[in-house]
């Protein structure tokens, strides 16, 4: 199996079980791993995203998750912003804020050549849906 992705964020959330439903639903995200606690909840999930060599991932986890790490309701606002690759900024945010995401921005046109928006998901992060590839080939 390919590695697809070297960097991996990890993230915190109150109620895991929400935010793998959230994710899936309003990102397009994809469960590849999910560990239950025994209360029902989430003690770590894996989700990805897009397909082979283009396919990234992201990590995240219940109120011990991650030694510790500070959520950002915690932390007095907002703590990371992940970048997402995407091949239709427009389609994409109509599919989240059917889901109920909150649009903070976009979709708009940025001067680099990206089409993207920015959402904030129930846990608080940001995330920034673009066609802008950063690893694509330039001319």
């Amino acid at each position: 199996m390919p590695r697809s992705s070297s960097v991996i964020p990890c993230l915190r959330y109150a109620d895991p079980v929400a935010a793998i439903r959230f994710l899936t639903e309003a990102f397009g995200f994809v469960e590849k791993l999910v560990v239950p606690s025994p209360d029902g909840g989430v003690i770590h999930a894996e989700l990805t995203y897009g397909e082979g060599e283009a396919q990234g991932m992201v990590m995240l986890g219940g109120d011990r998750a991650f030694f510790d790490m500070r959520m950002p309701a915690q932390a007095g606002g907002v703590t990371d912003c992940i970048y997402v690759v995407v091949a239709d900024a427009d389609a994409h945010c109509a599919t989240a804020r059917a889901a109920g995401a909150e649009i903070l921005e976009g979709p708009l046109d940025r001067d680099y050549g990206s089409r993207e928006y920015v959402a904030r998901d129930p846990g608080g992060y940001l995330w920034d849906f673009g066609t802008y590839d950063p690893w694509a080939a330039r001319d």
